[in-house]
């Protein structure tokens, strides 16, 4: 028992702490019911203010839905919370207060009363003997008159109201012994508590989420830049990429003869707006005519921008080393043979791609953006490493076997992927090759003008005022550095352009 009273007191001060702080996790008023308790609830407040906000933007934005259906999975959190905390209340907190505020202390006071009471008897048994012995009696013969009676009863009487408490104690003290169990049992009640409320929780969450996804994956506006290809064209219901289709449409109408296209850096704040446009889906085509550039610009941007290139990782070791075959036919036929391993949504805007820069490319006596050029800038942004290196290493090795890639798949566009091409592929712009809404140009110069033609149009044409950047293409020049030209001659020898369309395949080696 002297073990039980020591612990009386650790134990009481352990319940006390407990008590005390999970009554301070509580988010609700102690206390209070349930309908007073939701009012002060911060989960309420914040479901309160998602649907006030939902009905400001209204359901016509995404937005408006997102916060209506988290307004109202916030809600029915809180009722779930509240219900939790009125649960722990009941069940944990008030046993735990009765522990330590009630039943501990009734035993510490008991054993208080117990020591009062020995105090009592000792005190009755001192006056006893004191009468005794001023009665002058021997100590073997009992004391008599109605003092030492009185003594004598109030004596006995003492002693066994100490015997009756002591009792008392001692059973209380057993009793909290037998009932460490249900004590240790507030504690597992809160843990199984906590589980049904995180699991209702959870639940409920996982009922909200299929709804909330939903919502974002119908919500057509969605941006494009830096998301994968596939996941913009499943969403958007397209087979090429909108900047892509928006900025090639573009480029036909306005800049095709513009000097330095893909190479002339645009104004920084200008690409960013059209950036933004097209992650709207909202380009105002009169006003970036003027400035081809910027469209340039932009299409490079998102075609960097892709989580994975273009012409992908996965083939990207195939692409080098076809690039690295010394043989000019068997190098041709190993590139058309990574080509038909592209996924379709990567083939198709890859041809899309392609094409429109073999259309550019008759143009170089203008814009002097040969296929060797155009494959130097563009090249990076349509195939790199999975891990790149630092911008040195990028600039030597690797890009010259991408440009080595990309420059023969330029010049035989129509042989890689036979057949014409609508370019306005949705038929949301205007004619790509006889409007030109640039005011600054006179007429889309045709590339079958003969040298005397093109050089009165060019006269007509503003001259170039944005600076460039000629670090790629000096780069190129450099001893050493030189982009390989490759002998194409085969190509003619074996058959005409149209033979090559039939095909599909190389005239050396059909494919398997």
């Amino acid at each position: 028992l002297l073990q039980v009273e020591k612990r009386l007191e650790l134990v009481k001060q352990v319940s006390h702490s407990t008590h005390k702080k999970l009554t301070a996790c509580l988010q609700g008023q102690q206390g209070l019911d349930a309908d007073k308790r939701s009012k002060k609830l911060p989960l309420t407040t914040l479901a309160q203010g998602l649907m006030e906000g939902s009905a400001v933007l209204g359901d016509d934005s995404l937005l408006g839905k997102m916060l209506r259906l988290c307004g109202e999975a916030e809600d029915k959190l809180a009722q779930e919370l509240i219900h939790f905390e009125l649960q722990v209340e009941r069940d944990v907190i008030e046993p735990l207060f009765v522990l330590a505020e009630v039943e501990i202390p009734n035993i510490q006071k008991q054993r208080k009363h117990l020591a009062k009471l020995v105090l009592d008897m000792d005190s009755s048994r001192t006056r006893w003997q004191q009468s005794v012995k001023s009665s002058g009696l021997a100590s073997n013969l009992q004391p008599s008159g109605a003092k030492a009676d009185a003594l004598r009863e109030e004596m006995e009487e003492a002693a066994n109201r100490v015997e009756i408490c002591r009792d008392q104690l001692s059973a209380d003290m057993y009793n909290f012994v037998a009932k460490e169990v249900d004590y240790a049992n507030y504690f597992q009640t809160l843990i199984e508590v906590q589980a049904e409320y995180h699991r209702k929780s959870l639940a409920l969450l996982q009922n909200f989420l299929p709804q909330i996804k939903a919502q974002q994956e119908a919500w057509m506006e969605k941006p494009s830049f830096g998301k994968p290809l596939e996941e913009h064209l499943a969403v958007s219901g397209r087979e090429i990429a909108f900047p892509v289709e928006a900025c090639v449409t573009m480029l036909l109408e306005c800049g095709m003869q513009e000097e330095g296209l893909f190479r002339v850096a645009p104004s920084a704040s200008k690409l960013k707006k059209l950036k933004a446009a097209l992650d709207c889906c909202v380009v105002d085509m009169q006003e970036y005519s003027a400035d081809p550039h910027a469209i340039a610009g932009a299409l490079k941007s998102y075609l960097r921008e892709l989580p994975e290139p273009l012409m992908t990782f996965e083939l990207y070791e195939e692409w080098i080393q076809a690039s690295n075959i010394p043989e000019q036919e068997k190098r041709l036929q190993a590139l058309w043979n990574a080509c038909e391993k592209l996924p379709k949504a990567n083939y198709n805007n890859i041809r899309y791609v392609i094409k429109f820069l073999a259309k550019l490319t008759e143009y170089q006596d203008m814009n002097k953006m040969t296929p060797s050029n155009v494959a130097i800038v563009l090249g990076p942004n349509l195939l790199w490493p999975q891990a790149e290196g630092n911008m040195t290493e990028m600039m030597t090795t690797l890009s010259l076997q991408i440009v080595g890639i990309i420059e023969p798949l330029i010049q035989h566009a129509d042989w890689f992927f036979p057949g014409d091409i609508e370019f306005n592929v949705t038929g949301n712009y205007g004619s790509p090759l006889h409007v030109n809404h640039n005011a600054n140009y006179s007429s889309m110069p045709s590339p079958d003008m003969d040298h005397g033609e093109r050089r009165q149009h060019d006269q007509a044409r503003r001259p170039l005022s944005v600076a460039t950047d000629n670090m790629m293409l000096e780069f190129y020049k450099k001893d050493g550095m030189g982009v390989r030209v490759m002998d194409t001659s085969w190509v003619a020898r074996r058959g005409t352009s149209a033979g090559r369309k039939a095909t599909s395949a190389p005239p050396a080696a059909q494919p398997p």
